[in-house]
This record gives structure tokens, C-alpha cells and sequence, in this order.
């Protein structure tokens, strides 16, 4: 049992060098919350207009296979 909790952990050890520092995290995740906080405005006003352009394409597409 003590050689298979061995192998387990020298296995996981390189893998913690791929995952980055808490730290490191804190600055990218209130980036994106801040990018996502801009666009939220943007994105709400422009929704209606996608919506409606889809629905004109969508409704074309049938007339067409009338």
C-alpha cells in the first residue's frame, strides 16, 4: 500500500507545475469579470438586432424553399 501511495504521488508532482499559483489566477479571473463587465452593456443593446437579423435570414431561407 505505502509503494502505490509513493507512485500516486511522485505521479501527480509534475503535474503541479502546469497549474499555476492561486495568486497568479486572482489577476486573470478579475480581467475577464472586468471584460465581461463592459461588454455586458454592449452586448445586451445588440442582442435585439441579432435576433432580428437571424429571424429575416431564417424567414428568407424559407420563402426560398417555397
Amino acid at each position: 500500500m505505502l509503494q502505490l501511495f509513493f507512485a500516486v504521488a511522485f505521479s501527480a508532482v509534475p503535474l503541479t507545475l502546469y497549474v499555476p499559483p492561486i495568486r497568479s489566477l486572482n489577476l486573470f479571473v478579475e480581467t475577464v469579470e472586468d471584460l465581461f463587465r463592459q461588454t455586458a452593456v454592449y452586448t445586451l443593446r445588440a442582442y435585439p438586432r441579432i435576433r432580428l437579423a437571424f429571424s429575416r435570414i431564417y424567414n428568407s431561407i424559407l420563402r426560398l424553399n417555397r
